[in-house]
């Protein structure tokens, strides 16, 4: 068996627009771009990108289809950053939606959130 890191896929109503924005908002170029799947390294792990209609398409009818809960907030990706400013201003810019500015939070980071452009949570964060 090969031994690789986790990889954590958002499904999302637009591929080519998410990639865009992650491009933009992670500074980071997708290590694998196909049709149905981008993949970003995040060092350790990789966040990727699956259309709704194909993810939908495997799951079937056993849970309900992903596209039904779009701009919900399902999951949050946690980002430690050196900057949490600065990337929270990349992702505005390339999109992002403001939900909560940066502050230091009860857990001692000090982390900003804002949705992407399918409501998925997006914190960036420093160890304060």
């Amino acid at each position: 068996m090969t031994s690789m890191g986790p990889i954590f896929v958002l499904y999302v109503a637009d591929q080519a627009r998410s990639r865009e924005f992650y491009k933009k908002a992670l500074a980071l170029e997708p290590a694998l771009d196909v049709p149905g799947m981008t993949e970003f390294d995040l060092g350790g792990c990789t966040l990727g990108l699956m259309p709704e209609q194909g993810i939908a398409k495997i799951l079937g009818s056993s849970v309900p289809d992903p596209a039904t809960g779009n701009g919900i907030p399902r999951c949050e990706v946690y980002l430690f950053v050196d900057d949490p400013r600065a990337c929270a201003d990349r992702a505005t810019a390339a999109g992002a939606k403001p939900v909560s500015p940066l502050a230091k939070r009860d857990w001692d980071d000090e982390a900003v959130y804002l949705a992407d452009p399918d409501g998925h949570i997006v914190a960036f964060a420093r160890k304060a």
